[in-house]
């Protein structure tokens, strides 16, 4: 009987071509390394920090020290007090702070469902040159506001205004300068902004999603109120806070077109601290930029998760 011979062993060129096993501390050098690069990203952004402590955290801690700042008139002696806030958070100044709230949520309800209607008619339609003109004219609309618009207003709209003379508008008692007045002004570039943002949503609502409601004999106002708004709903209710806050800062405006007679926070701060009401109230304009800053951070809390929200939805 032959005898088996064994398998000859691997040649040392095989063993050559082999790679060398990883050695057990290349981690740690791989970590280290991961560190150091880490450790030299730092320094780029230095700039960026120092840029928001000077122009953002310094005039915020000025604000805020101030608001709780009280300064005797006859001695100019200055103690830490609460009247600044209480006095911000009642009286005229509380009916203020109620009517800029009112407008605000009235001019984003409207623009939030006229922007939505908007670009759904517009994706619907289906025109490329005319997506881009509007998009294009949104954009442009969106920016022309403050004085310029309000003038635009007085001289379309106002008392001896064009159109007010064509439709008779005065004898309907129609008036630009009231609180309706200042929600047409608003509208007029909050509309078009509501465009701009809400158009990346609905191009997210896949047409795959209206197929598959469609073959399940869906019609297209279950699909909306069952798949679509629910899918939008979270960009519609950032959309909503984003023109809340818009309209809620706007000053120039409403200035313009209305000064004192509609009572709004941005209003009144302008004219404490120029002293157009009281002497020495710069300290009682700081609180109620106070109650501002807060209220806008309450926006953006809100606002950052419903974008996170939406964006993991239609990303």
């Amino acid at each position: 009987m032959a005898a088996t011979t064994p398998a000859p062993a691997r040649s040392g060129a095989a063993d050559a071509e082999r790679p060398p096993a990883p050695s057990p501390t290349n981690p740690a050098k791989r970590r280290a390394r991961g560190g150091g690069a880490r450790r030299w990203r730092w320094p780029a952004v230095v700039p960026f920090f120092a840029f928001m402590a000077v122009c953002f955290g310094l005039p915020a801690c000025t604000l805020a020290y101030n608001a709780f700042t009280v300064v005797d008139p006859s001695t100019g002696a200055s103690h830490y007090s609460l009247d600044n806030m209480r006095h911000s958070l009642s009286g005229a100044y509380a009916t203020g702070l109620a009517g800029s709230v009112k407008l605000s949520l009235l001019s984003a309800v409207l623009a939030t469902v006229l922007g939505t209607v908007i670009g759904q008619a517009l994706l619907g339609a289906g025109n490329s040159a005319l997506r881009k003109a509007v998009i294009s004219a949104s954009g442009v609309f969106a920016n022309f506001s403050g004085a310029p618009l309000a003038f635009a207003f007085i001289a379309t709209l106002g008392t001896t205004g064009t159109v007010t003379r064509l439709l008779h508008l005065k004898s309907t008692g129609f008036s630009l300068y009231t609180f309706t007045g200042l929600v047409l002004a608003y509208l007029y570039f909050m509309v078009p902004l509501m465009v701009v943002t809400i158009l990346p949503a609905l191009d997210g609502v896949r047409t795959q999603w209206r197929e598959a409601a469609a073959s399940c004999g869906a019609t297209k106002a279950q699909f909306w109120r069952h798949v679509g708004l629910p899918v939008l709903m979270p960009s519609l209710l950032g959309g909503a806070v984003l023109m809340f806050g818009t309209a809620f800062a706007s000053h120039a405006t409403a200035a313009v077109m209305t000064g004192s007679s509609v009572p709004l926070i941005t209003i009144q701060i302008a004219n404490a601290l120029s002293g157009n009401v009281l002497v020495g109230q710069e300290n009682l304009a700081l609180a109620m930029s106070l109650n501002m800053v807060v209220i806008a951070l309450l926006v953006m809390a809100v606002q950052i998760p419903l974008q996170r929200r939406s964006n993991r939805w239609l990303g």
